[in-house]
């Protein structure tokens, strides 16, 4: 007669219970031993599923709009419409003098981004047995993927400039959570507090230690406390923050001159075409975020005729602006409503603003890469905010991702597979005057 599987169970349970060996002893356990020093039976394992306990959210990355990279090197822009050329003209005056446009060059070439992993002949092996987590090169492939976006997106929305807390004419010191802004082969300048003079060429970076914050270059000017250390030259992408800048712009109380692209130091005054359209910061003195530093951003992007499409800020600020908006609300009803930024998509929001998706129609992309200011007293702010405006901005793709993977032995000379990935490509900004930022803001 047919029994149903609760009573197939049942009866298997009861079989067991009456083995001499006990109830448990068939099931996996650590406890059994066999010589009464420990050593165990069975073996503990854990699956083959890898769960990730890293943040792999690349929002900036996905937000932009991003295509080919084409047949050029650079770009030119119309900077002013000629010395009286426009004007009004009597029945028998004379025409305006003839001038022609001032055309500014921009040099901009594709940047390669890599990440590799690897796994022994060995652990290949093992990791198909009992316990392990399967095929390993497919784990670890997929990690590098993520790693690879990650990097890519950190390198977008790096901090272009920070006061240094210690230094010497080989290294200097950042706080720690911030250090990650520079990449090795990077070169940076710095700008002396104490005679207010500023390098005019870059050292090259080395190493960089994200637990003790030191930086590593080469031998050049000593840096001292309360110097500033800027972007001279990226060996990656360039950042948001490199776009968003200006000549003596404030660093945590001093100033710094972070360049993009080929743009020479010293010639990105504000209000110059090639400076951003605002920058509000408060000499690395946090303060609160508030509307009016905002609507600034916005209206100072308007008046150079351009049309905010994003606002990139971090987790701490998205919750303060909601608190801002909350207490101005008159709740008529409530609509569930996501804008879509590129790949991505805001957080759902409602059209009272309850939970923020936009601020004056203005997608909001919370992203937690978004780099934080530091204070004159070298501690760690809250994140800036950039008001951009996307028609001007395009990740600019040369070479798609590409996977590489060698299993030469005899070169590695060692029994290994390696993998590859890497990307050729840049962040273009066709204007710079059209993008916004708000530093100094309390955490």
């Amino acid at each position: 007669m047919a029994i149903s599987i609760s009573e197939f169970i049942a009866q298997s349970n009861r079989g067991l219970g009456q083995s001499i060996l006990g109830p448990d002893y068939m099931a996996k356990q650590t406890y059994h031993t066999v010589d009464g020093t420990g050593t165990n039976v069975f073996t503990a394992t854990y699956g083959r599923k890898v769960w990730t306990a890293l943040n792999n959210q690349t929002r900036v990355f996905n937000a932009l709009p991003r295509n080919v990279w084409g047949n050029t090197v650079g770009w030119r822009l119309r900077t002013d419409r000629g010395d009286a050329r426009s004007r009004p003209v009597t029945e028998t005056g004379s025409i305006p003098t003839v001038d022609v446009s001032n055309i500014e060059v921009v040099s901009s070439l594709p940047r390669i981004v890599s990440t590799t992993f690897g796994a022994s002949v060995k652990s290949v092996f093992t990791a198909g047995l009992e316990g392990g987590i399967g095929d390993v090169l497919a784990v670890e492939s997929e990690a590098a993927q993520k790693d690879h976006l990650k990097e890519l997106n950190q390198e977008l929305t790096a901090a272009g400039a920070y006061l240094v807390s210690a230094g010497s004419t080989t290294s200097f010191t950042v706080p720690a959570s911030v250090a990650n802004n520079f990449k090795i082969g990077d070169a940076v300048s710095m700008s002396d507090t104490g005679t207010g003079q500023d390098r005019t060429s870059g050292s090259a970076i080395s190493a960089v230690n994200t637990t003790s914050g030191a930086v590593t270059v080469a031998s050049g000017t000593a840096f001292a406390d309360g110097d500033v250390a800027y972007i001279y030259s990226r060996a990656g992408f360039t950042s948001l923050d490199d776009i968003v800048s200006e000549d003596a712009q404030d660093t945590g109380g001093g100033t710094s001159e972070t360049r993009a692209y080929d743009l020479t130091i010293s010639d990105r005054d504000a209000g110059e075409w090639n400076a951003a359209a605002s920058i509000q910061t408060n000499a690395g003195v946090s303060r609160d975020l508030s509307l009016n530093l905002l609507d600034t951003g916005i209206q100072k992007i308007r008046e150079n005729g351009g049309e905010p499409k994003l606002i990139v800020m971090g987790h701490d600020q998205y919750f303060k602006l909601e608190r801002l908006l909350n207490s101005q609300q008159r709740y008529t009803g409530q609509e569930d409503y996501q804008v879509g930024v590129g790949s991505e998509k805001t957080f759902p929001g409602t059209r009272t603003g309850l939970v923020l998706a936009t601020y004056q129609g203005i997608p909001i992309l919370p992203d937690a890469d978004t780099p934080k200011s530091v204070s004159t007293a070298d501690a760690v702010l809250g994140s800036n905010i950039y008001i951009l405006d996307t028609d001007y901005l395009e990740i600019a793709i040369a070479q798609p991702t590409q996977y590489i993977e060698n299993r030469d032995y005899f070169a590695a000379n060692a029994l290994v597979v390696r993998g590859l990935l890497y990307t050729m490509g840049e962040l273009r900004a066709h204007r710079f005057d059209v993008h916004a930022k708000i530093g100094d803001l309390s955490a």
